[in-house]
């Protein structure tokens, strides 16, 4: 890091993080953004690799500890201007600090669940994946199994969403999420999909045993696919005037049933 400050918006880096606010751009450089001070806070207490921080002078002084901390940590950092940090960062009122990170997908399509896991498909909103991830790390999930066809899993929002705790999840992006949970189910796990009408609520399931849940997309639900393949099919009771739940919500009633019978 040099003592000048970035002030053009004309800069390459500049340009080259702009990019990083769209899902092809962070796929072509396999880099994406991590916005504001708990989630570079958590990143660099789990030593979770920084190629680039870029921050204001403000933002430095008042962050000594955590500005030490990202110049040992972080392969460049770059002072720059609070304009060129809002043209960076994906929020409107930034931090003043924005980091650049290698996508890091975990590799744990061999992993047996001992506790809980959760598997979705197809989900859309950043909002709903970042609100899973933080409540699943909350109440003791193993790893959370993804269809490719679902939101980035490092979407700034997906990350904002889970207010740090998306490090602290191992999460596997599949093209074949049936072939996961086949192989779940070698190892006597019970697969648990949530559907909109069954013959069990939620809290009449033992979830002493290993379980894998089954999440679906935001309106359509799973597919007929994987509901064929669950070994238990549960629903969330509604009162008659309500169609469904959002699948964040319904997703943390669950878990947190599986919490309570195991504590």
């Amino acid at each position: 890091m040099t003592n000048l400050i970035i002030t053009s918006l004309k800069n390459p880096l500049v340009k080259q993080l702009r990019k990083l606010h769209r899902s092809k751009n962070r796929h072509q450089q396999n880099l994406f953004l991590l916005e504001g001070n708990n989630t570079i806070t958590t990143a660099t207490t789990l030593n979770y690799p920084l190629a680039i921080v870029c921050c204001t002078p403000q933002w430095k002084k008042c962050h000594q500890q955590l500005w030490q901390t990202i110049t040992r940590q972080a392969q460049r950092v770059e002072l720059v201007s609070p304009e060129v940090l809002s043209a960076i960062a994906t929020t409107v009122n930034p931090d003043g600090v924005v980091a650049v990170a290698p996508r890091q997908l975990s590799q744990q399509s061999d992993v047996i669940i001992k506790h809980l896991g959760l598997l979705a498909e197809r989900l859309q909103d950043p909002g709903n994946l970042g609100t899973i991830i933080r409540t699943a790390v909350a109440t003791g999930v193993e790893g959370l199994w993804l269809s490719r066809d679902s939101v980035d899993f490092d979407h700034p929002k997906v990350l904002r969403a889970s207010a740090g705790e998306w490090f602290r999840l191992p999460i596997t992006v599949t093209n074949n999420l049936a072939q996961t949970i086949q192989e779940q189910q070698k190892h006597n796990i019970q697969v648990i999909a949530t559907v909109p009408q069954a013959g069990k609520t939620y809290w009449e399931i033992d979830f002493s045993r290993p379980s894998l849940i089954l999440l679906g997309n935001e309106g359509a639900g799973l597919s007929a696919e994987l509901i064929a393949l669950a070994d238990e099919l549960v629903t969330i009771p509604l009162d008659s005037a309500v169609e469904s739940l959002n699948v964040a919500i319904a997703t943390a009633l669950i878990l947190y049933e599986a919490k309570r019978q195991n504590s």
